[in-house]
């Protein structure tokens, strides 16, 4: 069976949400980012992070993108899925954010996953989804 993580970052619990649904998708362990290191990456076969897009179009600078870029050398072969929440633009950070886990070896399972504002019925169940197709991939 596939050792799964779902890695995040929630300032609204919009993301925090999504990324509880991701883990009963994927029968996973959750972890915040400030719970998360480089040296737990050698403990999981798939990760799932996910992080909400914050001023213009970035990850949060705080928390979760000093944890992301102490992990991205450890990225290269790693089956992971990406996901998070936005209130404007129109999903830039998402695309910068696969390009350089793509740049990085990382193996995307499947397309990213973001949801304006609070994450609807159908967007909980494209979670769960994102999930399961982590942990069959």
């Amino acid at each position: 069976m596939t050792k799964t993580a779902v890695v995040y970052w929630s300032g609204t619990g919009n993301t925090e949400l999504m990324a509880q649904k991701v883990a009963e998708g994927a029968q996973a362990s959750i972890f915040t980012a400030s719970e998360f290191n480089a040296k737990m990456m050698d403990e999981f076969d798939a990760i799932a992070f996910g992080c909400p897009s914050m001023g213009a179009e970035q990850l949060e600078e705080s928390e979760f993108e000093p944890m992301f870029n102490e992990c991205a050398h450890k990225l290269s072969g790693k089956k992971i899925v990406l996901f998070g929440s936005y209130g404007w633009g129109d999903g830039e950070w998402m695309r910068t954010w696969e390009d350089m886990c793509r740049a990085k070896g990382a193996v995307m399972v499947t397309d990213s996953f973001i949801c304006n504002e609070a994450p609807d019925t159908d967007a909980q169940e494209m979670c769960v989804q994102l999930g399961k197709a982590l942990t069959n991939s």
